[in-house]
């Protein structure tokens, strides 16, 4: 391995790209990282690669005798990913802009199978994880990481109580609908998985603490106010 210096590294562009794991993803994705079974020579998937993990770290990891394809139907985060990519001279990804409900790929075509929270984002989990098991190979992985129902259940809590306050019963269902649409319960996704033929071999069920000053802070906060 040359080093850095003899490999064309431009350490301003470098430190302008080097943010592979987002504050909110990065539980998430550590614990995604830890169940990967690493193989060489294989195909990989990354659903909703964002900008750009686990696809970038995931590619790295798996090295050149693979290939890993991510899908994200975002544009606006393309730009940034194909600079990382080609920054950090990575030739083993292809990026695909387009919905997971219909991965382009082949039918038996995957060995592995990611998504860190990419699945929580989506319109139609059930589709999307139908078109995992459709282009997976039988002896295929399927590591995902997911916020459930309780995510921000603390919040939830006192934002029902205010919305009763002001008797905005039809406000309160319309978030609970969202909860359930985009962040269903685990024995529902583990339903799913199943229905679909997939066998759950490891399941961990963990949480962190999101700790703000107040409501304010919490508000202001720019992930918040972005996602939330």
């Amino acid at each position: 391995m040359k080093p850095l210096s003899q490999n064309n590294f431009n350490k301003d562009e470098y430190f302008r790209l080097l943010d592979e794991i987002p504050l909110w993803s990065a539980p998430f994705g550590l614990k995604l990282l830890e169940f990967i079974e690493y193989k060489s020579a294989i195909t990989a998937l990354d659903i909703g690669f964002g900008t750009g993990f686990p696809l970038i770290e995931l590619a790295m990891r798996l090295g050149n005798t693979s290939k890993v394809y991510g899908i994200d139907p975002d544009k606006a985060v393309m730009d940034r990913v194909n600079k990382k990519i080609k920054s950090y001279g990575i030739k083993n990804i292809k990026i695909i802009e387009g919905f997971a409900e219909s991965i382009p790929m082949e039918d038996c075509s995957v060995d592995l199978i990611t998504a860190n929270n990419g699945i929580n984002n989506v319109d139609d989990i059930a589709k999307v994880i139908s078109e995992c098991a459709r282009v997976m190979k039988k002896d295929g992985q399927f590591v995902l990481t997911m916020n459930l129902d309780k995510s921000f259940f603390e919040f939830y809590k006192l934002f029902e109580k205010v919305l009763k306050e002001m008797n905005m019963k039809t406000e309160i269902d319309m978030m609970y609908q969202h909860i359930s649409q985009k962040r269903p319960p685990l024995k529902n996704i583990e339903s799913l998985l199943r229905k679909n033929g997939f066998y759950i071999k490891n399941l961990e069920h963990d949480s962190f603490n999101y700790k703000f000053t107040d409501g304010t802070a919490m508000f202001n906060h720019f992930f918040i106010r972005y996602l939330f």
